[in-house]
């Protein structure tokens, strides 16, 4: 059958599983467009802004281990992506960024929107490829969808020449290709058993985008009966059910001093699935790069990952799921004398997460998030940016469910509305809450358009102190009492939801925040609760002016 390459395209997406695509419309696609109307099997969301579309499919990748997909035009419609494109490349996240280009006849004339591809969005992505093949379409696409999922996964951009979508072709659709896992050697599994067994402090430290329910119930049943306390990667809190007894924290910003000193004095650190990035290493201090003080046995299912920045005593390509059904299988040994550490630990960390109340003024961020625990369904989905505000959000929510906290561990400012309004799209029937400050909030602000749009129902918190909040405090520290360049004048957000269709409401006292929680859910729309909080509070327990 002759179809024309938007078909092929978006033909070859649906055989690999495809259900939605993100887009801000260009004339460099419309074939694509073109092969996507009245077809019911793909979902076509519409946004305002191309960074905040990238987000939307990075959080659809976080949320289904599929790779998201996002369409963007050539030039400033790609520029604009690139947000979305390095939280993918940091988080590990598959993801497609497909881009309308320049007809192939006037390619390097610098035409209208033209750009050199290889040297602008290679740097952001795991591969990049230009198709100037219509029949060669469903190759790309398969090698694409391969590439972003095996491995470390990641971005992978393809970009159309528009004459390539438009140009007839019969090329057939191709099988989708298969998705490998590295499987562990039994014996070596055994060996790092017969590690941990012989330990006096260690850590199993989970996190990555290669995870699953199965490797999150594998890891609760090993800790469970080998009482050994547990921790989460930046950001990866999903990873482990919170409440677990033998769950002792997350290491990141603003990582418990309990868990960091455990940490530095561990004699064993099995770290499963992650990439030790930066912020869980504590900026390098906590675990030294490029060797740690600390005896390392770290399994990842990429051999360029092991070794590439931390060198481990024993390194295990191996998917997490394989190799924690293997491990769960090692029975534990008769004494175990680090397990009163980790009930120590645990009770330090539900101490730690419990709230106390320190806003002089406004909403007070910790004891309104604690109330928000209390409010949302346990499997909520809740999205966070990046800023200050995120502090509280790590520290005083409690993540019980795999694929329920989306949030960006490249530090990308600007994610929570667009991955809510993902997954909203996703998950309609589950309960998904935004939280952003007031600076995060506007670098994407226009998408809650997006949601009414598409009646992604969510509850967007914008926790407001009329500042960019990280930047303040690091101008506090280096040189206080002298803020440049980091003060806000805020909109009225609750006034902007309603402009745009939406709930919306001011909350100016902590006591009010679950009335109007309440209230904004039981809206049935997209919903925006702007919360007046105390600007002179920049972190959980400091305030300006403190040393």
């Amino acid at each position: 059958m002759t179809r024309h390459g938007g078909h092929v395209v978006v033909d070859q997406l649906a055989h690999n599983g495809v259900e939605c695509i993100f887009q801000v419309p260009g004339e460099s696609f419309l074939p694509v467009l073109d092969a996507l109307y009245g077809r019911p099997d793909i979902r076509l969301v519409t946004g305002r802004q191309e960074g905040g579309v990238a987000m939307m499919a990075e959080a659809w990748g976080k949320l289904t281990g599929r790779p998201g997909v996002a369409f963007v035009t050539r030039g400033p419609g790609a520029a604009n992506a690139c947000a979305g494109l390095h939280v993918a490349r940091q988080d590990d996240t598959p993801m497609l960024l497909c881009v309308g280009d320049v007809e192939r006849a006037v390619r390097d004339r610098e035409a209208f929107q033209e750009v050199p591809w290889h040297r602008t969005l290679a740097g952001f992505a795991k591969a990049l490829f230009v198709v100037d093949d219509t029949a060669r379409i469903p190759e790309y696409v398969d090698r694409a969808v391969h590439l972003a999922r095996s491995g470390r996964p990641g971005p992978v951009v393809l970009v159309f020449p528009e004459d390539v979508l438009f140009a007839a072709s019969d090329a057939p659709a191709l099988p989708p290709p298969p998705h490998v896992q590295p499987l562990p050697d039994p014996a070596v599994v055994r060996h790092v058993a017969g590690r941990l067994a012989g330990a006096r402090r260690p850590l199993l430290l989970l996190g990555g985008s290669d995870w699953t329910t199965g490797a999150k119930v594998a890891a609760e049943h090993f800790a469970q009966a080998w009482e050994v306390p547990v921790a989460t990667a930046f950001r990866c809190q999903d990873h482990f059910d919170n409440l677990h007894p033998c769950y002792v924290g997350d290491l990141g910003i603003g990582a418990a001093p309990h868990l960091r000193r455990w940490v530095e004095e561990s004699d064993l650190l099995l770290v499963v699935g992650t990439r030790i990035d930066e912020k869980t290493a504590g900026d390098y201090a906590t675990i030294l790069a490029p060797v740690p003080a600390q005896p390392l046995v770290h399994v990842h299912p990429d051999p360029a990952e092991l070794g590439r920045v931390f060198r481990p005593e024993l390194a295990v390509v191996a998917g997490s799921t394989a190799f924690l059904e293997r491990l769960v299988e090692c029975p534990p040994p008769a004494e175990r004398p680090w397990a009163e550490d980790t009930r120590r630990l645990h009770e330090a960390n539900r101490a730690w997460k419990t709230p106390e109340p320190e806003a002089r003024r406004g909403v007070d961020l910790g004891l309104a998030l604690a109330e928000l625990g209390r409010l949302m369904a346990e499997d909520a989905i809740v999205a966070s940016g990046a800023g200050n505000f995120s502090v509280w959000v790590h520290r005083f929510l409690h993540f019980r469910h795999y694929r329920s906290q989306l949030a960006p561990r490249s530090g990308s400012m600007g994610y929570a509305l667009p991955a809510a309004v993902a997954a909203a799209v996703c998950h309609p029937e589950r309960e998904v809450v935004a939280i952003a400050g007031d600076g995060d909030a506007q670098m994407t602000i226009q998408e809650f358009a997006t949601a009414v749009q598409e009646d992604a129902r969510l509850v967007l918190l914008v926790a407001d102190n009329g500042s960019y909040g990280t930047i303040r405090m690091h101008q506090e520290r280096h040189f206080p009492g002298r803020p440049s360049g980091s003060r806000l004048v805020n909109p009225d957000f609750a006034a902007l939801a309603r402009a745009m269709g939406g709930f919306g409401a001011r909350v100016e006292r902590t006591e009010d925040f679950a009335d109007a929680y309440r209230e904004a859910r039981a809206s049935g729309r997209p919903a925006i609760l702007h919360l007046l909080c105390d600007p002179e509070l920049l972190a959980p327990g400091r305030r300006l002016g403190a040393s």
